[in-house]
C-alpha cells in the first residue's frame, strides 16, 4: 500500500484546505491602526510548506477521522504559532534576519514595534480559535453528528499540548539555549537543541489533530512518539541543506534516516489511515 500511496497530491490538498481556512479567518479589514492585521497576514499568507498544520491533519486521519471546521480550524492554530515564532525569530534582538519566505522579514517591512505586536497577536489569536474549535465540536456533538463525545473535551487538551510546546518548556526554551551562543558540542546537543526549538511544535501538531480526533491514549502516545522523531529528524535535514552545524553534519546525516525509520516504526499498529504520515516520514528520509 506504500508504494501506492499519492503524498504529493494528499499534501496538496491538505495544503488547500489549511490555505482556505488561514485566508478565510484572517480577512483583511479597513479599520486596522498600526497595520497589525495587515503585518499578520503578510507573513501567515506568505507561501509556506504548512508541515506542521498538515501533520494535525494528517493524525486525526490516522485515527480514523475525516478533519470537519473543528479540527481544520485548530490544525491552522498551529500555523499561527509558528508563524510568531518566525516573526520573533527575524528581529533584530533574536537571529538578525532580514528575509522570510522569499520575502522580507515582518519588522523589515513594518518596524519593529509592530512585528513583535503581530507576532503577540498571532500567538493568542492561536487559542482563541483552539477555543472556538472545542465550541464548535461540542456543538456537533449535541446535534449527534459526532459519535464520541471524547472529540469536544480533546480540544482542551490539545490546547494545554500547543501551549506547552510554544512556552518555557518547549519552542521559547529552545530559543533561550540557542541566544547562549554556544555551538552545540556533539549531537546529543545539538538534539537537545532541535528537540525543543523544532521539535517540540512538530509533536504539538501530532498531538493537537489526535486528541481533536477523540483518540485513545495509546494512539495518542503513538502519534506523540512520532512528532518527536520526525520533528528532530526535519531540522536535522534543514540543517543539512543550509550547511549549519557543519562540524556535527557527518552525524547528523544518518540521523535523519534513522530518526524517519523510528517515526514510521512508532506507527505500527495503526491501520491504513495513518499512511499519509508513514509516506511524510519516508520521503523527509530520502531527502
Amino acid at each position: 500500500m506504500s508504494q501506492k500511496f499519492d503524498l504529493q497530491s494528499w499534501m496538496t490538498a491538505r495544503r488547500a484546505e489549511v490555505e482556505t481556512t488561514l485566508k478565510g479567518r484572517l480577512a483583511p479589514t479597513e479599520d486596522d491602526p498600526g497595520k497589525l492585521l495587515e503585518a499578520m497576514r503578510y507573513s501567515v499568507l506568505a507561501p509556506g510548506k504548512r508541515i506542521r498544520p498538515i501533520l494535525a491533519l494528517g493524525a486525526a486521519e490516522a485515527v480514523g477521522v475525516s478533519a470537519g471546521e473543528p479540527t481544520r480550524l485548530a490544525a491552522a492554530a498551529i500555523e499561527l504559532v509558528h508563524t510568531y515564532s518566525l516573526i520573533h525569530d527575524d528581529l533584530p534582538a533574536m537571529d538578525n534576519d532580514d528575509t522570510r519566505r522569499g520575502q522580507p522579514s515582518c519588522h523589515k517591512a513594518f518596524g519593529e514595534a509592530t512585528a513583535i505586536l503581530a507576532g503577540d497577536a498571532l500567538l493568542t489569536l492561536a487559542f482563541e480559535w483552539l477555543s472556538e474549535a472545542g465550541v464548535l465540536a461540542r456543538t456537533a456533538q449535541e446535534e449527534g453528528r459526532w459519535a464520541r463525545s471524547s472529540r469536544a473535551v480533546g480540544f482542551l487538551h490539545a490546547a494545554r499540548a500547543l501551549a506547552r510546546a510554544a512556552g518555557a518548556a518547549g519552542m521559547v526554551r529552545g530559543q533561550a539555549r540557542d541566544l547562549k551562543g554556544n555551538t552545540p558540542k556533539n549531537l546529543a546537543d545539538l538534539e537537545t537543541l532541535h528537540r525543543e526549538k523544532t521539535g517540540a511544535l512538530f509533536r504539538a501538531a501530532l498531538e493537537v489533530g489526535a486528541l481533536a480526533a477523540g483518540a485513545p491514549a495509546t494512539d495518542l502516545a503513538a502519534l506523540r512518539d512520532f512528532g518527536d522523531f520526525y520533528g528532530v529528524a526535519f531540522q536535522h535535514a534543514d540543517d543539512l541543506e543550509d550547511k549549519e552545524h557543519q562540524s556535527l553534519a557527518a552525524e547528523a546525516k544518518p540521523r535523519v534516516k534513522e530518526l524517519a525509520e523510528r517515526a514510521v516504526a512508532s506507527l505500527s499498529e495503526l491501520g491504513p489511515g495513518a499512511e499519509p504520515l508513514r509516506a511524510m516520514a519516508r520521503a523527509l528520509a530520502s531527502r
